[in-house]
């Protein structure tokens, strides 16, 4: 675990240092100029959508339940605070996950809570998949694109593809046992006899729960078609010439790059490197694609904040709980 903390350190450095080279490179005045075309209520706006993203990905999330889900609501919240986690923790995109099992503990079992973040993670990231072939279907038929980009995107989309299938067939040839230490060390489960268990109750799911399954494929592609829309709308609020076919591109390449670097803590400095490019390739500037990445950044740290803000106060909460009990004895 501390090299990974080490690790991810040295990463997020590097990440800083590619920024701040960008914004020397770019200029701070183009960057400025392109931001200055949005008023502070816009950016309070275009932070908004991304509430109706996190609701859609919830229900996502519900269908990876085997059975009945915890509440609606309780897993919007653990959600939200488990996905800012993910951003600013060490371990990668998998602290988030455990953080939301703790916060559904007294709505579920971990028994059915544990497989849910595993499969919910699986049908996310397929989802994700199938969005980057939206976009380079989209690149090669209606938007103007140099073939370095078109590339690239192969290169996501094998990537992506060999990983996620790798990680479902694991699940379905009952090798998570095997990964025991690695959930215990990451919080998900108790003990290494959990994941015999974990292991059957995957099976079972993907043998027999299969529309559910496609369903949480199907709201979470919609999560991830309602970025493109986000990205969309950021672009018509910065005064950026780009409709929406031009959007889907950004989102798919901007997912695929988030899922290659996800050792970085949030792709700082990989993301806006690949979206300064990305706009340049089609036919956008520089500054452009910085300006829009730190807008982006800066939705994202709102939702960060309410994240970490629903996190210490499910975790007062809890005190109070432990404490009442204690009380009642004395």
């Amino acid at each position: 675990m501390g090299r990974v903390k080490i690790l991810r350190t040295l990463l997020f450095a590097g990440g800083v240092v590619l920024l701040i080279f960008l914004v020397i490179r770019i200029g701070a005045g183009p960057i400025v100029s392109v931001l200055s075309r949005m008023a502070w209520w816009q950016l309070v706006l275009i932070c908004l959508p991304y509430g109706l993203i996190m609701a859609v990905d919830t229900l996502g999330w519900r269908y990876a339940f085997a059975d009945k889900p915890a509440p609606y609501g309780r897993m919007l919240l653990a959600r939200i605070a488990g996905e800012a986690l993910n951003l600013v923790t060490a371990l990668g995109s998998v602290g988030g996950e455990a953080v939301k099992v703790w916060l559904l503990r007294s709505a579920v079992s971990y028994e059915a809570s544990v497989p849910s973040v595993i499969i919910a993670k699986t049908t996310s990231t397929i989802a994700q998949t199938l969005l980057l072939v939206v976009g380079l279907v989209v690149a090669k038929t209606f938007v103007p694109v140099k073939g370095d980009v078109i590339s690239g995107m192969f290169a996501l989309l094998a990537v992506e593809t060999l990983l996620v299938g790798g990680f479902l067939v694991t699940q379905l040839a009952g090798l998570v046992r095997r990964a025991g230490g690695l959930l215990t060390w990451a919080g998900l489960i108790e003990d290494r006899s959990y994941a015999e268990r974990l292991d059957s109750n995957l099976r079972e799911f993907y043998r027999h729960r299969w529309h559910r399954f496609l369903l949480s494929v199907a709201f979470h592609f919609c999560g991830w078609l309602l970025g493109a829309l986000e990205v969309a709308a950021m672009l018509f609020v910065l005064d950026i010439p780009a409709g929406v076919a031009t959007a889907t591109v950004i989102e798919a390449v901007g997912s695929g790059v988030r899922f290659a670097s996800f050792l970085v803590p949030g792709s700082l400095g990989i993301l806006e490197g690949a979206n300064t490019g990305l706009f340049v390739a089609l036919g956008l500037r520089a500054s452009a694609g910085l300006a829009f990445s730190l807008v982006r950044r800066a939705r994202q740290m709102v939702w960060i904040g309410l994240g970490l803000l629903v996190l210490v106060g499910a975790s007062l909460q809890a005190k109070t709980a432990d404490a009442a009990p204690r009380r009642a004895v004395q």
